[in-house]
Parts: structure tokens; sequence; C-alpha cells
């Protein structure tokens, strides 16, 4: 068997990814890769349906796959038009019908997030806190001291400085889950975006209440409070633009 012979019967059980890094080795290679048999073979297997035209949809099945299966890269954003300095977030948390935190926090504060971490704190949870990305936080001092078996619910309201506008983030969500492993207590809000985004929907804010693991299953002891939208924001830049996106009254 002649090593063409070989390549052509190799070829067919490789992915797109791994047949596309042989078009690299030699010119030899790549003209045999580039037999559309082994594209329409690889097309077959992601989208059968599609194959079943005579022809396929595009000039070539290798021009197909490479169109709707190579990885997208991540666009670079253009620079937000907002800034943490122009913004201020209003917090508030109840037990039941009682206010027990109630702070306006300076954009640039929740962005910096905990400078001091309370001791106790595991190793992997205190880098996750120094992470300046993909979250926001700020301290809560005094601790607050939350029982669980009060119902617990936060509001989170943002205002622009530059224009006196203000956007709801949170609305009195719940905080209905405990995550003993993470010392975290979330909640979340669906957000509301301006009409000039019709089609953009089911992004989440998450709020989390950060707490010592203190032995007491009946309390949690609250250090600190964070935030992110990591459905879809993982970035300060996506954070911006997305707050920028809001249904701004």
């Amino acid at each position: 068997m002649s090593n063409e012979e070989i390549l052509k019967a190799v070829f067919p059980l490789l992915d797109g990814a791994d047949l596309a890094s042989c078009m690299v080795v030699c010119k030899r290679w790549r003209d045999i890769a580039r037999d559309d048999y082994f594209w329409k073979w690889l097309c077959a297997r992601r989208w059968p349906s599609i194959c079943k035209r005579p022809n396929p949809p595009t000039v070539t099945y290798y021009k197909l796959y490479q169109t709707f299966y190579k990885r997208q890269h991540r666009r670079t954003l253009l620079p937000p038009r907002l800034s943490f300095e122009d913004l201020e977030f209003f917090i508030d948390i109840w037990t039941e019908d009682k206010l027990i935190f109630s702070e306006v926090v300076p954009g640039p504060v929740f962005q910096n997030g905990i400078k001091n971490i309370p001791p106790g704190i595991a190793e992997m949870r205190r880098l996750h806190l120094e992470d300046p990305d993909y979250k926001m936080t700020i301290p809560i001092e005094p601790r607050l001291t939350v029982l669980l078996c009060q119902t617990v619910t936060v509001s989170v309201l943002v205002g622009r400085k530059d224009s006196n506008r203000v956007a709801c983030i949170i609305n009195k969500s719940k905080f209905d889950y405990i995550d003993r492993t993470a010392y975290r207590a979330h909640a979340f809000e669906y957000l509301d975006f301006s009409p000039d985004y019709p089609f953009t929907s089911g992004i989440r804010a998450w709020i989390s209440l950060r707490f010592i693991d203190d032995k007491n299953e009946g309390i949690i002891n609250v250090f600190g409070i964070e935030m992110d939208f990591c459905d879809t924001a993982n970035s300060k830049e996506e954070v911006l633009w997305l707050l920028d996106m809001l249904d701004w009254k």
C-alpha cells in the first residue's frame, strides 16, 4: 500500500481539526486532505441532512465545514461608553420586612473588590476574591449575621452620574440557594434592556452573599457582597457595555 493510499484510508477517521492540521504538514498532504470527499464525510457526520442534496450549498463541502464549524474568535470590543467612575450602585437587603443593609456604593469601590480578606478564608476562595475581573465585590463591615430560617431578599439599582438616570439590576430577589461548598448564598434577576435592543434577553445578574464557615448550620456570617453577569459578561469592558444597554429611566 502506497503512502497516498494509507493517508486516504486514515483521513476519513479524523475530525475536522485534525484533518485541517494535516493540511499544513506538506504540500502533498494538503492536496490529499483538500479532497472534498473527506469534508463531505465530516459534514455528513455533523449535518447529515445537508448531504442529502446532490450538490453542497456552498462551492465545496470543505468551504461549508470551514464556514460553520471553525471556532469563532472573540471580537475586540469598542471602548465602552460608560466607566465605573460614572456609576453608583444602590444596594438594599432585607430579612423578611426588616432592612439589614442599605448602602450607596461608588462604581470604583464596587469594581476594586475586597482588599482585606478576612482570616479563615480558604485559599481557592481567596484567589477568587482577589481576581479583579468578572465580578464586583464589596466588604460588609460590620459583618451581617443572617438566620437561614428567614427569607432574605435584595434589590440593586444602578445610577448614572453623567445623566442622573437609574436602571434596575435586581428587584427584591430572594437568596434561595445556599452553596456551603463555596460559602455563598445566591440570588439572581433577569435584566431589563432598553427597547433599542429588542433581541437581547435571558441574561441574568447574579448576586451573592459571601460568608465565613462558623460551623453553625442555622446562620451565615456575611463578610461581603459579590455581583456578576457571568452568563455573558466576563470582563470589565463587557460588564460596562451590558450596563449601558439597560433600560435607563
